[in-house]
């Protein structure tokens, strides 16, 4: 079973980890039997946020019994120091533990730092001296945000998509976090759901290059918790066809395209942006008829109402043109139908 050492924390986590934002879909229940199930397959590290609606409260459920044998992450979004303060609290009530061993700066525009005026970092600072969290982490989705985060030395761990379908600046902020010893927790491993072979997902993360890079994935079903606990018996190797899957994909996906992470939300308009967006590649690449339905033409038809405001642009931390976007999948969605 591969591990992988978290920079600087210290802490050893399973090569899979287990992304805890799907589960909020699901029923207690069936959320606590997933978890529980994974724990005792080896699996030790689990990330939330308390923006995951139920999510922690799933955790804490499933792991009140059992929380000194497993690493927890969550994250705040919260914008000053004072409301970090209030969702530490909530989140640590959730989860039924006295403390949080990573926790993260939600996505920020900015790098907190101390000294900045919003009060964010010296909160964590407290907490961490309080005992109530042992690490100090960060997530983005913006390059520039995330390189400087690195360059502070502030962070313990960083939290960034990351897949084989990654561009080079990507890469460079993985490389980065091994320089300078800053555990590198990879979201997004198989990009928002357009990469549909878990195999290559995995194969490619567990190249030597990437030994640092602990991948955490976002699990819903049984199955596929399964498929990813089969990995650790028998890991899937970069090679031959998986080799061949992932170059098809990167011709393909590679650009311009929406990875759905819904930081161009709410639309004025009431677009659901982060999926009508990449309609035209979803299509493609799961079963179509479950985007075609009445509810879902009704949702691209929206499109039509698009207010050109900029809103979704100035968001998106991958600067795409977002209102183009959806006008080319709508046109393509059009021939479906």
């Amino acid at each position: 079973m591969d591990k992988v050492i978290l920079g600087k924390t210290g802490l050893e986590v399973n090569k899979n980890g287990f992304g805890a934002l799907p589960i909020q879909r699901v029923s207690k229940k069936e959320a606590v039997y997933l978890l529980q199930k994974a724990f005792y397959n080896g699996i030790n590290y689990f990330d939330t946020a308390r923006a995951y609606s139920d999510s922690e409260e799933k955790m804490g459920a499933a792991f009140k019994y059992t929380r000194d044998m497993i690493i927890i992450s969550t994250k705040s979004a919260a914008q000053t120091g004072e409301d970090m303060e209030k969702d530490l609290e909530e989140s640590l009530r959730n989860l039924q533990t006295d403390y949080i061993d990573i926790y993260q700066f939600h996505n920020p525009a900015f790098c907190p730092r101390p000294g900045d005026g919003t009060g964010l970092y010296e909160a964590a600072l407290r907490a961490k001296e309080a005992g109530k969290i042992r690490h100090i982490g960060i997530t983005n989705h913006r390059i520039a945000v995330a390189k400087e985060a690195v360059e502070t030395g502030l962070y313990e761990t960083m939290q960034f998509p990351f897949s084989y379908l990654a561009a080079e600046q990507d890469v460079e902020i993985v490389e980065m976090c091994r320089r300078e010893n800053m555990g590198f927790i990879a979201m997004k491993g198989l990009a928002g759901g357009l990469i549909n072979d878990s195999a290559c997902a995995y194969a490619y993360m567990n190249q030597p290059q990437f030994s640092h890079v602990a991948p955490i994935w976002g699990i819903q079903r049984e199955s596929e918790l399964d498929e990813f606990l089969s990995y650790q018996v028998c890991p899937p190797t970069l090679s031959g066809e998986l080799q061949d899957k992932i170059e098809k994909d990167k011709k393909e996906l590679t650009g311009d395209f929406c990875r759905g992470c819904g930081y161009c939300m709410p639309c004025p308009a009431g677009i659901e942006i982060n999926n009508c967006a990449r309609m035209s590649l979803m299509l493609r690449r799961a079963p179509s008829e479950a985007w075609l339905t009445e509810e879902w033409q009704a949702k691209m038809k929206k499109i039509e109402d698009c207010l050109h405001c900029g809103k979704c642009m100035n968001k998106c931390p991958y600067g795409l043109n977002t209102p183009d976007l959806l006008a080319k999948n709508y046109e393509d969605y059009k021939t479906f139908i």
